[in-house]
């Protein structure tokens, strides 16, 4: 269970502030979703939030480690351990199966084939994907893409999950069948989940919703 710490945040490209003085708390296993004007930085703050990204000032604690004293490498060990992250263009790679895609996050941990194999099928099977493990990614639609990426974000079962306009590319069955997937899996394994999303059906499935804007964040 992880409690993830936004405090005075600030971010700039070159002299022009993209946000500043944005401070959040997500407490462990809770469901927060970020919506905000196009152009706002819901994205930066996301990758901030997964050290993908740097940060002007202000500082981001994860169970009281400070990201910001973590070096590269630290912070990739530390998002390789931790971290779910689902990407709106789901960036799974085209030349690796389905499986094979999912099972990454657990071969970069040195997990034993067999280890991986089960959480794979596992996680496949939960995600409504168990008889497609074996398809490329090409041979999918925009819905199953995106239900790859996300049984790949939760099959370590990270204590952190971070989504970033997940449902931006479906029709709102697709929409809302996904965001039960997500849901509905962070629920189930205790994980601190961050949405960020333009779609008001999304946002309503968070326990709290906070507006992104310039000088800060507020309740919306």
């Amino acid at each position: 269970m992880t409690r993830l710490v936004v405090d005075d945040l600030a971010k700039r490209h070159g002299e022009t502030p993209v946000f500043e003085h944005v401070s959040m708390t997500v407490q462990p296993g809770e469901f927060v979703a970020v919506v905000g004007e196009s152009g706002m930085g819901k994205s930066t703050l996301l990758n901030c939030m997964a050290a993908l990204d740097h940060w002007d000032s202000g500082r981001i604690a994860v169970d009281g480690t400070d990201l910001g004293s973590l070096d590269d490498t630290q912070r990739a060990l530390w998002r390789r351990r931790a971290v779910g992250f689902v990407f709106q263009a789901f960036h799974v790679l085209p030349h690796l199966d389905v499986a094979q895609n999912v099972a990454l996050p657990l071969m970069l941990l040195g997990e034993t084939r067999a280890a991986i194999d089960v959480r794979v099928q596992a996680m496949l099977g939960a995600v409504g994907l168990g008889d497609l493990g074996a398809r490329l990614p090409q041979q999918l639609s925009g819905g199953q893409l995106q239900r790859v990426a996300i049984a790949r974000a939760l099959v370590h079962r990270p204590a952190l999950l971070l989504a970033d306009e997940p449902t931006g590319n479906l029709d709102p069955r697709t929409a809302a069948s996904v965001m039960d997937v997500l849901v509905g899996e962070a629920r189930t394994h205790g994980a601190s989940l961050v949405l960020v999303t333009h779609s008001h059906a999304a946002a309503q499935r968070a326990d709290r919703v906070l507006r992104l804007h310039a000088r800060g964040v507020s309740a919306a």
